[in-house]
């Protein structure tokens, strides 16, 4: 694959006008020679960083920027924090001339960006790491699942995260439910799963769906949200656990348009639609609240969120439990998470790798999965002795189960190919008429994900 950035590919995935200077400009710099390129090591470097993230995620990057320039010498980090728009302003750099040395990376931009040649190989640098090039130091095969094309590393993941229930304890023993296990084991199917929504669904005079006189547009308690974006965790998991594959293994094209991903995108609409136990989005913003305060306050009986919505939810009054996903034909759950790459234009492509690589140990890692927001990329906090090291008296009771048993058992590491921005701004709109009920998903996604996978195969890397 060329390591040139090429201007007409920029152009589909950044919608941006560059000119013949600014692409130049782009041009990428040599992989890290082991101590060859960059400033003398008696020169003081200074590195950018860019990416996105919360209060709490912008303390925990200034907190390992003043932990690593302790521990290296000559070499700054500037910490370009970016919480909003970040894509479209990362790419303007770029454009620009100015890229960051090294950023944060989302899962569904990462393909594009390798098949443009944006990001530095550190394939040499990781395999040749007595730390992280040990064949058991990632949680795999994972890691290389996302994190590799044709056997080159670009990035590192950043952690783990995956969807699965947080409910209201409170709620289920109230209305005498038996609350979801984060013991995949004992997963609910679907039908349980929906009857479970039924019975934790009020509407304001006391009746459930299916009841005579019950009022969907008068509901006091909903059964349960599920987030609805096209290409979210979310639904994927859904659609994994139907059976469908949702992108080939081989091809890395679109299946959703097979007969098990209609069925389960489907389903999650008729969760609105027909079973009557999940507000639409409308009735969400009428309500003014977030899935987090709908629990805490009893207007929600169930919500289904990543991994990271733990940072926040352990916060609430209400008594907080969580489950795995319901199964549909069988147990599994979509994992994802931004990577760490360095850019191929830096000037310091060593000193780029020393950053990326600090990200990548348990100092920083440890920072996130303490506070919720993370789960563990590395083998070592998934072990008796790690989970000891970030499990606390906030997290639920059994989850340690989604490090142990959940993800390593039924979590799929599925990260979008080049072009997958253009494809999805196809796929979005068709499959927000099915969660509408303006159309089902057989009639509207058959021909959506042909146009979409015909963008895919014209984009590929290679």
């Amino acid at each position: 694959m060329s390591q040139n950035l090429s201007r007409r590919k920029f152009l589909q995935v950044a919608g941006l006008t560059i000119t013949a200077a600014a692409a130049a400009a782009c041009a990428p710099a040599a992989a890290p020679s082991g101590g060859g390129a960059g400033a003398p090591a008696s020169e003081a470097v200074t590195i950018s960083f860019m990416g996105w993230g919360n209060p709490g995620e912008d303390e925990g990057v200034r907190n390992a920027i003043a932990q690593f320039e302790e521990e290296t010498s000559g070499i700054k980090v500037t910490w370009l924090h970016t919480p909003d728009q970040f894509a479209t302003k990362f790419l303007a750099n770029v454009a620009a001339g100015t890229p960051p040395d090294t950023a944060f990376v989302g899962s569904g931009d990462y393909g594009t960006y390798v098949r443009d040649g944006l990001l530095l190989d550190i394939t040499d640098s990781l395999t040749s790491d007595p730390l992280l090039g040990a064949p058991d130091y990632f949680i795999q095969p994972q890691e290389s699942d996302r994190c590799t094309f044709d056997g080159r590393w670009y990035g590192i993941g950043s952690c783990w995260v995956a969807p699965h229930i947080y409910y209201n304890a409170a709620i289920f023993e109230e209305a005498g439910v038996e609350p979801p296990s984060m013991n995949p084991d004992e997963a609910w199917t679907w039908e349980e799963f929906v009857q479970a929504a039924r019975m934790l669904t009020v509407d304001a005079n006391g009746n459930h769906p299916g009841d005579a006189g019950f009022d969907v547009q008068n509901v006091a308690q909903w059964g349960v949200q599920w987030p609805l974006s096209a290409g979210g965790t979310q639904v994927i998991s859904a659609i994994l656990s139907n059976g469908n594959s949702y992108l080939d293994p081989d091809t890395q094209l679109l299946t959703i348009d097979q007969p098990e991903g209609l069925q389960a995108i489907q389903r999650i609409a008729d969760l609105m639609l027909v079973d009557q136990v999940m507000p639409r989005s409308a009735a969400m913003e009428s309500l003014g609240m977030t899935n987090t305060q709908m629990l805490d306050n009893a207007k929600l009986a169930m919500a289904i969120d990543g991994s990271w919505a733990l940072d926040w939810m352990k916060e609430m009054a209400a008594p907080l439990g969580t489950g795995v996903l319901p199964k549909m034909v069988s147990p599994a759950v979509h994992m994802q998470a931004h990577l760490h790459s360095a850019l191929s234009a830096t000037e310091q492509p060593d000193a780029a790798w020393q950053w990326v690589r600090f990200l990548s140990t348990p100092f920083y890692q440890l920072q996130f999965c303490r506070t919720g927001l993370w789960l563990p990329s590395q083998t070592a906090l998934a072990t008796e002795e790690g989970l000891q090291e970030w499990i606390g008296e906030k997290h639920p009771e059994g989850y340690s189960m989604m490090v142990t048993d959940y993800l390593p058992r039924f979590g799929r590491a599925i990260y979008q190919p080049a072009g997958w921005p253009r494809a999805s701004a196809l796929l979005t709109p068709a499959v927000d008429a099915v969660w509408n009920g303006n159309m089902t998903a057989e009639e509207a996604l058959p021909s959506v994900v042909a146009e979409a996978n015909a963008i895919l195969e014209a984009e590929k890397i290679g």
